[in-house]
């Protein structure tokens, strides 16, 4: 599991003030529990842009997204599980610019993985990979997937977005 430490050369300096509390709390109303690298991560990063490419919501967009996205996502065929808000369900929290959504999964023994709708495949992509371990691996081109693209030297530039 990584900490915010290990994504400095990755993403510079933080974007936010440690937003994780608020993160709990929209995870709290939903009665579920968040893995903490996520919250840290999210609290830290989110709400951001990265690298023109993929957009990570944070504590000020993730209730609006999983509530705009979620229903939609959960209409369709190719996402084989319920979305939050719907209780159960699994965390919306990013897309990346071609329109792939990236999710966290609840598993039965409480942990969460990543997995991702594919929109250029129209299918449903999971991991076994935790969220701070495969957004690591994505950011530093690591993952064995071609639909992430190819990074420039790194650190990600990061747009913030304060709305």
């Amino acid at each position: 599991m990584k900490t915010v430490s290990d994504f400095l050369p990755l993403l510079g300096a933080p974007v936010r003030q440690d937003e994780g509390h608020l993160i709990k709390e929209i995870a709290a109303s939903w009665s579920i529990t968040l893995p903490e690298d996520f919250i840290a991560i999210a609290g830290a990063y989110g709400d951001a842009l990265i690298s023109d490419y993929l957009y990570f919501c944070g504590a000020r967009k993730l209730r609006s997204y999983a509530d705009r996205m979620g229903r939609m996502l959960e209409a369709t065929r190719t996402v084989p599980h319920a979305v939050l808000p719907t209780p159960g369900g699994a965390l919306v929290w990013g897309n990346t610019v071609e329109g792939d959504q990236l999710f966290l999964v609840p598993r039965g023994d409480g942990s969460w993985t990543v997995s991702a709708f594919r929109r250029g495949w129209a299918d449903w992509h999971d991991t076994d990979l935790g969220f701070s371990d495969w957004f690591h691996l994505a950011l530093t081109g690591q993952t064995a997937t071609d639909w992430l693209p190819e990074w420039e030297p790194l650190p990600h530039p990061l747009e913030p977005s304060d709305e």
